[in-house]
């Protein structure tokens, strides 16, 4: 039978684990391309062979989604898999028709398709959108976990976007470990907390692989979902973080509304600084399509070591790289520390912005008085660092999970806001995993 040439759009990460699960191995399909987006400097690489497989002895090509059409006619393509989330649904349906007009079907694979079947209990937390508060909720269920006397090993939505080969199977237990795999600061971002609480992280790209070694050290794995990404594993329990700020995203943005219709339990995370009027239409929305779930009412509690250093300051917000790029959000941890402990003034970094940093802002024009703590690569941690030093300011509050001035030198004085989850209604996140482990 002749084989389906299928090309997979993706963005280093969704794209390898489908590309793993269905199509490697698999006599009935030609690979014949990836493409990229979404993230910076990840096209015009190889999935290499060590990964993709006895049938590609040569690796896959990755070339910038830019291409796509012309990929497709190039290669006579048969199916083209759409495999990146956190875009809204016009937006796949703009792709949809593009991939149809040059000749090739658009294929969304279903969830069951390719999540992986555990040995120990999962338990995934996951979200609508990116900026949900989803990692400050992971941290949240692993310490009730371990506070349970479990073993715990989290495992992160991949961000390969280095060495594939090297960064097949990843295992954060110590801060050596994060240079030791040359993390950038948004793998940094995710790793960092968790070896903070004292939690074994695995990540990497071959997620079969990922599973089999961290069931080898837990008696659960929690899932730490990326932006509105489906779990690459089949949860035990599955918990979906939606946001009161972005009413009405949660149904319409890809794949989180399917998050939200999977979802044991719903977290409706940083209540404390949403309209009431958005808070009661996101219920709505989950009543209705999911009234199923677990309703969790929850803040984000945003705390700063020395806010007597914001008052009446002139202030830079650094804010995690995701959220305020193709999260969308108009604000951060580093806004709120700011409003809260202020009255301060925030200054526009955009004048003083470098490199990679200045075409940030270009790309998400809607970007205000913040900055994105990118941080892709080492050159454009050099950029961050730059543009930090030279923006006309008297403090640098960083919204960022991470400690940045353990990778950057930064000439002005630093505050760093942190934020914890904290449920507010019942019942909460404690009780309802204490019931789920009882049989474990």
């Amino acid at each position: 039978m002749k084989k389906r040439k299928t090309l997979i759009m993706g963005a280093a990460g969704r794209d390898f684990h489908n590309f793993n699960v269905c199509f490697r191995d698999n006599e009935d399909y030609e690979v014949v391309a990836f493409t990229a987006t979404q993230i910076p400097n990840i096209a015009d690489r190889i999935y290499p062979s060590e990964l993709a497989g006895k049938l590609y002895p040569e690796g896959i090509a990755i070339y910038d989604e830019k291409r796509l059409t012309g990929l497709i006619k190039e290669h006579k393509v048969d199916d083209v898999v759409f495999s990146y989330s956190d875009v809204p649904y016009e937006y796949v349906m703009h792709k949809a028709s593009e991939v149809q007009a040059a000749g090739a079907s658009f294929i969304i694979m279903g969830a069951e398709q390719t999540m992986l079947k555990s040995k120990v209990p999962i338990v995934a937390v996951c979200a609508v959108r990116t900026g949900c508060g989803k990692s400050a909720a992971t941290r949240r269920v692993c310490r009730i976990l371990k506070d349970a006397g479990k073993k715990v090993v989290a495992i992160r939505h991949p961000m390969p976007y280095g060495d594939l080969v090297k960064q097949k199977v990843q295992r954060f237990e110590t801060y050596e470990d994060l240079a030791l795999h040359e993390c950038t600061i948004e793998e940094m971002e995710e790793y960092e907390p968790h070896i903070e609480q004292g939690i074994i992280v695995y990540a990497g790209v071959d997620y079969e692989a990922i599973l089999r070694k961290a069931e080898e050290e837990a008696d659960v794995i929690v899932w730490d979902g990326g932006n509105n990404d489906l779990p690459f594993f089949n949860p035990d329990l599955h918990i979906t973080l939606v946001d009161p700020h972005r009413p009405g995203h949660e149904l319409t943005y890809f794949p989180g509304e399917t998050n939200l219709l999977l979802a044991d339990i719903v977290i409706i995370s940083k209540e404390e600084y949403a309209e009431t009027e958005n808070i009661i239409k996101v219920k709505e929305n989950i009543n209705r399509i999911n009234p199923h779930a677990s309703i969790i009412d929850a803040t984000l509690n945003i705390s700063v070591e020395n806010p007597e250093k914001i008052k009446g300051k002139k202030i830079l917000a650094v804010e995690d790289g995701p959220t305020v790029t193709h999260g969308g959000m108009a604000y951060g941890a580093a806004v709120l520390a700011a409003r809260k402990y202020g009255p301060s003034i925030l200054v526009d970094p955009k004048p003083f912005a470098i490199g990679s940093i200045k075409e940030t802002f270009n790309k998400y024009h809607d970007i205000d008085k913040l900055l994105p703590a990118m941080g892709y690569s080492r050159k454009q941690i050099v950029e961050l660092e730059e543009t930090i030093n030279q923006t006309e300011c008297d403090v640098v509050i960083t919204g960022t999970p991470i400690d940045l001035s353990k990778i950057i030198n930064i000439n002005k004085p630093i505050v760093r806001a942190k934020y914890e989850l904290e449920e507010i209604s019942k019942p909460d996140l404690n009780s309802i995993i204490t019931d789920f482990i009882t049989p474990c």
